[in-house]
Order: structure tokens, then sequence, then C-alpha cells
């Protein structure tokens, strides 16, 4: 998987409330069509469709041409992964773009995690699969750096493809988050 890094116009194609919706249902289909995302997105197909067009443009999905059909056109999620460039390389505009993106992310992440407390009761053995922890590490920003390529080494080893998974598999969310404490003093 290549992973290009994230521009302004990237940014801004990510950080479109419906767009995230559209790659978070791909994530959970593997593939679709403009049609069956706005009925499964309550939207219309002329909005799913010009998105999907906004993101395939920046290289965040792909038509899937084996399974047209006429006009019909499917869509998967493209295989790369994103980086963003440090605070400090962003411009002003870049900057508030990731932010938004950040936040509409966190407010994602918040929902799914309510939505999996509702729902755990009802989800048998996948009911425990809640690996938590939370701790502080002491290092420097090289150290940092080495600790969060290690994760996503660790991360990129589990990833399937949604034709590569085998039954009894389910989509588990990971999230990793790493920041100094504010009330450390500088040192």
């Amino acid at each position: 998987m290549s992973e290009d890094v994230v521009d302004l116009a990237v940014a801004k194609a990510l950080a479109n409330p419906l767009r995230q919706r559209i790659l978070r249902e791909l994530e959970l289909l593997g593939e679709a069509t403009s049609t069956t995302l706005a009925a499964r997105l309550g939207v219309t197909t002329g909005g799913t469709s010009y998105n999907l067009r906004v993101l395939a443009s920046h290289g965040l999905v792909n038509e899937v041409p084996e399974r047209a059909k006429g006009r019909e056109r499917w869509w998967r999620r493209s295989g790369n992964g994103l980086r963003f460039p440090q605070l400090s390389e962003q411009g002003p505009d870049l900057r508030a773009a990731v932010e938004q993106l950040n936040q509409l992310w966190l407010t994602e992440d918040l929902e799914t995690f309510g939505a999996f407390l509702e729902a755990r009761q009802r989800l048998g053995p996948w009911a425990d699969a809640l690996p938590y922890s939370r701790g502080s590490i002491r290092v420097s920003l090289d150290e940092l750096a080495e600790f969060f390529e290690g994760y996503l080494s660790l991360l990129k080893r589990f990833q399937r493809s949604a034709e590569d998974t085998p039954a009894g598999v389910r989509t588990v969310q990971t999230r990793f988050i790493a920041f100094p404490d504010p009330e450390e003093a500088d040192t």
C-alpha cells in the first residue's frame, strides 16, 4: 500500500461530511454503486456520483471497471494511505482544512464508539472485542516517530481487502493518538 502526502486540495476533499460517509460505506461494503450509496445514505444519486468523482480525482476511490454494466459504475476505496504534513509544514489554509477534518473524524469516532456500546449486548463473542489501553511513554521526537511507524507497520500487517476477508472476520475500528502532555513543563 502506497502512501500519499495530503495537500490542501485533498484535505478539502476529505473535510466534506458526505464524502466521509461515502468513504465509510465503501469501507464497510468493499464496492458499491452511487445508487447503492445514495440509498444507504439517504441522499440523491447525483450527490453521491458527484462526490465519488471528487474523491476519485484525488485518488481516494477507484472505479471497478470489471463490474460496470452500461452506465452503472462501481467504486471502491483506493489502497493508498495518507500522510499529513506536520503542523510546522502546513500553511494557514491547509491547517484549517486539517483541523476541520480532525473535528469531523473525532465526531465520527465518538458516534461510532457510542453505537458500538449500544449494540454491544447483541454482538455475541464480539461484545468482548474492546482492547483498550491508556498509557504514557517518555520519548524524544525521533523516538515518537519511530513508535508511530511501528504502529503503522503492525496495523498494515492485519489489513485485508474485502475480497481477501475470510468468514468470521469483522471490520474493527482502530485509532491511535499520541500527544505531549500540555501540563508538563517544557524541558
